[in-house]
């Protein structure tokens, strides 16, 4: 077993390994599901097999000890009182194979529930959600908000609260299922939203804006335009280039339901189908986004982001968000 063990773990580095140097995509759900599966079962093992082995063996070295003194001093022998404690701990001792797999049980089992079901942490990778979230902002997810779903299949089994306008999401990217994305709700199901102009529209009402003293944004050095904008009962920050860039339709994607979709130099109207969300970046004019990969899928929602739990390079943006 001590060789099984082995090659488990070396199996383990390889593949790890091969995710950080970029060789593969690696799947941190089903990575962490078979941890628990293969712990699980070595943790059994230990339980009902093996420790009931070893301290059948501890019993059996007691009683043999036992005998042996009983014989030796039926004929008049006084027997060595040696301690047994040393072989006997020795007998009992869990190997190291077991240390590293049984013993991991409790707290990978732990790890895979709270992950799975309550709360999951992102890092920031980009500035597309500039100045809500900043890149290296830690988050937390509440993977129970809009419902309770299936590890590693995303099946949702419990229903709970819909996604609503002006909720900042992560959810598996359409293009990339194994990437994962972070934007804001700007339309659910059924309604017809407009971006032309660099103005926002839902339902034909243009979205509340007020405009905001310019910021400076550190990614791309320079200042930008910032307004408070409100979304259903959410207000937030969003920023835009000091100039106008018309949109280039020839940037879009080939999706699902692309053609509830138009598309002109002024920008993009689109009605949103059953089903699926339009999601932007509050950076609006450095953001990827609905605008061009489409709708995200209900089956693709990962949670709801409203935390940031750590930011090493400014304490002070832990906390929560909007």
């Amino acid at each position: 077993m001590g060789t099984l063990t082995g090659l488990l773990y070396a199996g383990l580095i390889v593949y790890l390994g091969g995710w950080y140097l970029g060789h593969w995509s690696g799947n941190f759900s089903l990575l962490l599901f078979v941890l628990t599966v293969v712990t699980l079962a070595y943790w059994l093992a230990e339980r009902f097999r093996f420790r009931p082995a070893r301290e059948a063996a501890a019993a059996h070295l007691e009683a043999q000890t036992a005998a042996r003194r009983a014989t030796l001093e039926q004929q008049g022998i006084k027997p060595d009182s040696q301690p047994i404690d040393d072989a006997r701990h020795r007998l009992l001792a869990q190997p190291w194979w077991l240390d590293w797999t049984a013993g991991l049980f409790p707290v990978i089992l732990l790890v895979f529930l709270l992950r799975s079901f309550l709360f999951e942490p992102f890092k920031i990778p980009s500035g597309s959600m500039i100045p809500t979230l900043q890149v290296g902002d830690l988050i937390l997810v509440n993977k129970y908000h809009y419902g309770v779903r299936l590890p590693v299949i995303n099946k949702k089994v419990v229903e709970n609260h819909d996604p609503q306008r002006g909720d900042v999401i992560v959810f598996r990217y359409p293009v990339n299922p194994a990437v994962d994305y972070i934007k804001r709700v700007v339309a659910v199901p059924g309604d017809e939203v407009a971006y032309l102009n660099r103005r926002l529209s839902i339902n034909g009402q243009l979205v509340p804006t007020t405009a905001l003293p310019d910021a400076y944004d550190g990614e791309i050095m320079r200042y930008m335009q910032q307004f408070s904008e409100k979304l259903g009962a959410v207000e937030h920050r969003i920023q835009l280039l000091p100039q106008a860039v018309p949109f280039d339709p020839r940037r879009t994607y080939d999706f699902p339901f692309k053609d509830q979709c138009r598309y002109s130099a002024e920008g993009m109207v689109c009605k949103v189908p059953p089903g699926h969300y339009f999601v932007m970046g509050d950076n609006r004019d450095n953001s990827e986004d609905s605008r061009y990969w489409g709708f995200v899928p209900d089956e693709n929602i990962v949670g709801r982001a409203f935390l940031v739990w750590m930011n090493f390079g400014d304490l002070g943006r832990i906390g929560r968000f909007h």
